[in-house]
């Protein structure tokens, strides 16, 4: 069984910074990817950024030069710096991960439970 854990979120002010962090284990071979989706009221979840295994990232067009996804030293870890976060960036945000366990063939993609960002202006 796999588990993607985020912490992180909370209520900051228009402007401000938050780091979210995500932690997988369980039965994990390996990693493709992990990144960041949100999902605000009303609208469909998106991407906001994604780290794959060779370091290489992409990132929403909305958050780009604001938010940075790094990866811990143990590589299932993953952080999402914002920085200069604005009302819309209001959401819910999901870690993802694209991993193979010990057990299947394929690669599955795996989601935590979310965490709520709420930016006030």
């Amino acid at each position: 069984q796999v588990q993607l854990v985020e912490s992180g979120g909370g209520l900051v002010q228009a402007g401000g910074s938050l780091t979210l962090s995500c932690a997988a284990s369980g039965s994990i071979f390996s990693i493709n990817a992990m990144g960041w989706y949100r999902q605000a009221p009303g609208k469909q979840r998106e991407l906001v950024a994604v780290i794959r295994s060779s370091a290489r990232t992409n990132y929403a067009d909305s958050v780009k030069g604001r938010f940075t996804i790094s990866r811990g030293n143990a590589k299932n870890t993953v952080y999402l710096q914002m920085n200069s976060l604005k009302p819309e960036d209001t959401a819910v945000y999901y870690c993802a991960a694209d991993l193979r366990t010990a057990q299947a063939m394929g690669v599955i993609s795996y989601w935590g439970q979310g965490t709520q960002v709420t930016v006030s202006s």
